[in-house]
């Protein structure tokens, strides 16, 4: 039987990978599969100790970050899209229409 620490390690390695494609890649596709990473390691963390509490709650948690994850990626999807579609760019330096 494998044990918390091991999904708790797995999820830490997870999140931390998460974590460095968000603040080191500057391509907008990457940080969106980043941040679906970090949330996908959270979920780890939350099944895991659902089933090692013997409690639902941690499941229930899952689908609630799983439907926030879909939302972010189908309207993150629809920027990048149409800021390709302006700057024929998705490098995040390089657009920069929301500063004064």
């Amino acid at each position: 039987m494998i044990e918390l620490n091991n999904f708790l390690i797995l999820s830490t390695i997870l999140f931390s990978i998460g974590v460095v494609g968000v603040l080191v890649r500057r391509n907008a596709i990457i940080i969106f599969m980043s941040i679906e990473l970090m949330l996908n390691a959270i979920n780890i963390s939350f099944v895991a100790f659902s089933s090692f509490l013997g409690d639902i709650n941690g499941q229930i948690f899952v689908f609630m970050v799983l439907t926030v994850a879909a939302a972010e990626a189908a309207i993150g999807l629809a920027i990048v899209i149409s800021l390709f579609r302006n700057k024929e760019t998705v490098n995040i330096d390089e657009i920069n229409i929301l500063k004064w």
